[in-house]
């Protein structure tokens, strides 16, 4: 069929000469321009694989935001609605009461001061140690650099299970225990959380700034604290945005070395620090001791409440993301800037 087919198009082409520039014609005013539409050209994407780039979008993203929708909508769900089978995604009406008992338990107002205590002042010292440190990897060669460089690596290879005991009996040595300055100190000492990768960014920023610059600079006199604050702090903008983020994330996320190292020993603060993600962790007992179960047998507590309480602790940090987002987006876009 298809043999006979291209014979007879061969013998339209022979028996009309004008056929093969019909068929150019054709080509060129209809399915040229279809084509280009539906699969794109060099320097633009088609129809068809624009469809799939924003459905694999749009799948990852409802991967990702479909757990916060579900405690966003169960958070304002009273009882009688999570006990409707029918009702499953917006509530009947908004319940706010799971939001007023939640805080009454989390202890809101205590517990939000001393995550923003616990997370912002280490996080600040981390921001400004690391970035000195980067910088004086990346401007300087000194004896024992690159041995030093290892360690650095080596350090963030080596497990923090494995070096939670020692740092334990350190600061206890020390008495940090029981204060604030368990976390403050080893960010000011450049031994934060996640230090190690923060130095490796500003390293990389640094490292990308154009050494004609520094060097102008320093034919004008400028020293190299000048030259730090004046062409490499503002280079390295995207990068101070990045880390003080992701610092101050991790800081508020951290639970296990808050419990270990401000109620693992005898407190030298007047104050008893505890943070949200603490609070979020005993939620449950605190709820039921403050309102305990009917003369029924029932719990009071439910699904609402709880998600309602956990909702409480991420709103922080969905309020600092919004304000800083747009900072953000130029950090990681500008991360690409290239130098000598």
């Amino acid at each position: 069929m298809q043999q006979s087919q291209l014979t007879n198009k061969q013998q339209l082409q022979q028996n009309d000469p004008s056929y093969s520039s019909k068929w150019e014609q054709y080509k060129t005013k209809y399915w040229v321009p279809v084509r280009k539409r539906l699969f794109g050209t060099n320097d633009r994407s088609g129809w068809l694989i624009q469809a799939g780039i924003y459905l694999l979008l749009l799948t990852i993203g409802f991967v990702y935001l479909y757990p916060l929708l579900f405690m966003v909508t169960t958070s304002f769900k009273s009882l009688t609605d999570l006990l409707d089978t029918s009702i499953r995604w917006i509530p009947s009406e908004l319940f706010f009461d799971n939001y007023r008992q939640a805080i009454s338990a989390l202890n809101f107002k205590e517990s939000l001061l001393g995550s923003i205590v616990i997370s912002l002042f280490p996080t600040l010292f981390q921001v400004v140690v690391t970035a000195l440190t980067g910088y004086a990897f990346a401007r300087f060669d000194f004896p024992f650099k690159r041995t030093l460089f290892f360690l650095m690596i080596f350090s963030f290879i080596v497990p923090p299970q494995v070096l939670m005991m020692p740092t334990y009996v350190l600061y206890s040595d020390l008495g940090l225990l029981g204060s604030l300055n368990a976390f403050i100190i080893p960010a000011a000492l450049g031994q934060g959380i996640k230090s190690t990768i923060f130095v490796l960014i500003y390293y990389q920023f640094f490292k990308q700034t154009p050494k004609s610059l520094y060097e102008a600079a320093e034919v004008d006199g400028a020293s190299e604290w000048t030259n730090f604050f004046r062409i490499g702090v503002p280079m390295a903008t995207p990068a101070i945005i990045i880390v003080f983020l992701f610092s101050f994330v991790w800081y508020w996320n951290e639970t296990y070395l808050v419990n270990l190292y401000l109620t693992g020993g005898a407190s030298t603060d007047s104050r008893n620090w505890i943070t949200l993600q603490m609070s979020l962790a005993s939620f449950r007992s605190t709820y039921e001791r403050m309102y305990p179960a009917s003369d029924t047998g029932t719990m009071n507590i439910n699904e609402g409440i709880t998600m309602a309480g956990t909702m409480l602790t991420l709103i922080p940090l969905l309020i600092t993301y919004f304000f800083l987002q747009k900072y953000f987006t130029e950090s990681v876009d500008n991360s690409g800037i290239t130098g000598e």
